[in-house]
C-alpha cells in the first residue's frame, strides 16, 4: 500500500508568453490603480507661485477680454410657417 502513493510534485506546464504578458500586465495595472488612489487620498501642497492672487494680472501679461463670437452653425429661424 505504501508503494501506491506517489509523493512526487505534480507536473505543471510552464506558462506561455501570453500568460506571462497577462500576469505582468495585471500587476502593472494594479500598481497604476494604487498610485491613482494614493494621489487622490494624499494632498499635495500647492507651489509658491499658485499662492499669489490670480485676480491680479502679472506685469508682463496683458489680458484682453474675449468678444462673444456669433455661432455660425445655427440655422436662422424662419419667421413665417409654410402654408400647405
Amino acid at each position: 500500500m505504501a508503494s501506491d502513493l506517489d509523493f512526487s510534485p505534480p507536473e505543471v506546464p510552464e506558462p506561455t508568453f501570453l500568460e506571462n504578458l497577462l500576469r505582468y500586465g495585471l500587476f502593472l495595472g494594479a500598481i497604476f490603480q494604487l498610485i491613482c488612489v494614493l494621489a487622490i487620498i494624499i494632498p499635495v501642497p500647492k507651489s509658491h507661485e499658485a499662492e499669489t492672487e490670480p485676480s491680479e494680472p502679472r506685469s508682463g501679461e496683458v489680458r484682453k477680454p474675449k468678444a462673444a463670437a456669433p455661432s455660425t452653425n445655427k440655422r436662422p429661424k424662419k419667421e413665417a410657417k409654410k402654408k400647405r
